[in-house]
């Protein structure tokens, strides 16, 4: 699998823990995160990810930022794209079994690094239900 990942100056060590977690494992990352805990601004690392999974470049983006909403919400300012806010496993998995999100967003303040690591595992291994979950995420984009 293919995945993108941003973050600001709020997620660095997540996203190395992250990296090394999917590189580990077989995938294959496209990184647009800063490495330095130096103030940036969040929406210049979610536009690249966002992007990338609404072209099929990535199959699945993940963003990381202080409280994940700032990211999360510039991700979700692109048509094509579902960015949910995960602080937990189990909303993880309901954001994908239930939301068909494509974007996992990590509140770096309110999780540790295990905790995103798993989050990031049960996201990119949990499949769309579709049904009655596909009628409710067809009525998401606006025309």
């Amino acid at each position: 699998m293919k995945i993108s990942i941003g973050n600001d100056h709020a997620g660095p060590d997540y996203k190395k823990a992250i990296v090394e977690f999917l590189t580990s494992n077989g995938h294959e990352v496209i990184n647009y995160g800063t490495d330095t805990e130096a103030s940036v601004d969040y929406p210049d690392f979610a536009h690249p990810v966002a992007l990338d999974v609404e072209s099929s470049k990535a199959d699945l983006g993940i963003v990381i930022c202080g409280s994940g909403n700032g990211i999360a919400m510039t991700a979700n300012k692109h048509q094509g794209i579902r960015a949910a806010l995960c602080w937990t496993k189990e909303i993880s998995a309901l954001a994908r079994q239930h939301n068909n999100a494509n974007v996992v967003s990590i509140p770096a303040r309110f999780t540790s690094i295990p905790q995103a690591v798993e989050i990031v595992n049960t996201f990119i291994n949990t499949e769309f239900e579709g049904g009655r979950h596909a009628n409710r995420v067809d009525k998401i984009a606006c025309n």
